[in-house]
């Protein structure tokens, strides 16, 4: 079966299934998912109960049996491939509806209704602050289910590597960007490069001892999956940031950091992924406290030379 015709969600929850596969209520929670995936993407495992005629326990129990550690983390990639096979002006309809829900949701609450907590947060206040709140919720479902185990073995990878290459294309650069310019000040040679001759040129280099981080969201750029397969293929450590990691894309990946990405309006949120090239960084830092002290110490150095900032600092009291 092709890449394509895996990477949708049938394909994508199916192949999650148990060899054994699913019974009983466990296999109709399974059918309501495929069969109503926008209903599922934003319900509470409550409201899923209800539609599958279970009880809460049996989704539970099914998003356990599908590899996660409850139905929360599974409704976060079911809603980022759920969106990631929407355009993106069908992204801003499904806001948008979103948005008139919560609002009748707020509504019915005043009126002694019960309505979605979720829903009547988000949808109420402008757009600006709507989208504050969504980026807020995002750092928080980051908060509780990021490895960071995952975190120690990049930064490790990252010290050990001959070089480090970011690949990330678009408005997803500024992740790459901000994780190799802080990288690079802690004394580590990592670089971020982007697409067309850039990325060529970069992959041709990439070999064993080598490190490639492919960093991508929504729908995924078809050039950073394709040089995380090329890198791997050339023996270089291959790691994936991403909110939803295709087949392509977690084959070729040592480990995976899903990453919430959903933004309130046309375009993913960039949020959590900056907050986890921050922590990467950061890491990155404690592996060797002496190289990266001594790196930066070097840089303020230029800084100075260059006369690059416009607030200098204080001089060491005498001693």
């Amino acid at each position: 079966m092709s890449e394509r015709a895996t990477d949708d969600l049938e394909g994508w929850l199916r192949s999650r299934t148990p060899e054994r596969g699913l019974r009983g209520k466990s296999a109709a929670v399974l059918e309501l998912l495929l069969s109503q995936p926008r209903r599922a993407s934003y319900g509470s495992a409550g409201e899923l109960a209800q539609l599958a005629g279970v009880n809460v326990a049996t989704v539970t129990r099914t998003a356990q049996a599908l590899g996660f550690a409850g139905w929360p983390a599974l409704q976060q990639e079911l809603r980022a491939r759920y969106l990631s096979s929407l355009s993106a002006g069908q992204v801003a309809a499904e806001h948008r509806a979103e948005d008139r829900a919560g609002q009748i949701a707020a509504e019915g609450r005043a009126e002694g209704r019960a309505g979605r907590v979720a829903a009547d947060r988000r949808g109420t206040g402008s757009p600006g602050a709507r989208s504050l709140r969504r980026d807020l919720d995002g750092l928080a479902v980051l908060n509780r289910r990021l490895d960071e185990r995952v975190l120690t073995t990049i930064a490790e990878a990252v010290a050990a590597a001959r070089r480090t290459t970011i690949v990330a294309d678009g408005s997803y650069a500024a992740v790459g960007l901000a994780f190799a310019h802080n990288a690079r000040l802690a004394g580590y040679p990592v670089r971020a490069v982007t697409a067309g001759s850039e990325l060529a040129n970069a992959m041709a280099d990439v070999g064993e001892g080598d490190v490639l981080i492919a960093v991508s969201f929504w729908r995924l750029y078809e050039n950073t999956v394709l040089a995380a397969n090329e890198a791997r293929a050339r023996g270089a450590r291959v790691f994936a940031v991403t909110d939803a990691a295709s087949p392509a894309l977690a084959a070729a990946a040592e480990e995976v950091v899903l990453v919430p990405a959903e933004g309130e309006a046309f375009f993913p949120s960039l949020t959590a992924g900056i907050a986890v090239a921050q922590a990467l960084v950061t890491q990155l830092a404690a592996v060797d406290p002496a190289r990266t002290g001594a790196a930066i110490e070097a840089a303020e150095s230029m800084w100075t030379r260059f006369g690059l900032l416009h607030r200098h600092p204080s001089p060491p009291p005498p001693v």
